[in-house]
């Protein structure tokens, strides 16, 4: 069983910066791709970027193509989601997922099997 908690929400202003992480636990963290979504209130939840369990793969929405980053150590059963230049359009409540496949060409469309319970961002204006 993996168990994902996310950290690292929190409210900023526009232009500011956060990171998340999500700690997994359970060996089968191992060999897993690691996914972040988003979901605001009212809509449905999103595809925010994914990578591969080598950490050599990644996606991102275009939303946030060039202003977030995702990346892993594989040593703390962690992946971390930076974000830099928020804008209020990314408020919305951030979750880890994890999939059971090592890599994807697709990772938007892969099935997401464990979930953290999520964590809030709050970017103001």
């Amino acid at each position: 069983q993996v168990q994902l908690v996310e950290s690292g929400g929190g409210s900023v202003q526009a232009g500011a910066s956060l990171r998340l992480s999500c700690a997994a636990s359970g060996r089968t963290f191992s060999g897993r791709a690691m996914g972040w979504f988003r979901q605001a209130p009212g809509k449905e939840r999103e595809f925010v970027a994914a990578i591969d369990w080598s950490g050599g793969s990644t996606d991102y929405a275009g939303s946030v193509k060039g202003r977030f980053t995702i990346s892993r150590d594989n040593t703390k059963n962690t992946v971390y989601l930076q974000m830099n230049s928020l804008k209020p359009e990314d408020t919305a409540v951030y979750y880890c997922a994890s999939a059971p496949v090592s890599y994807s060409r697709n990772y938007r469309g892969i099935t997401y099997d464990y979930w953290g319970p999520g964590t809030q961002v709050t970017v103001s204006s």
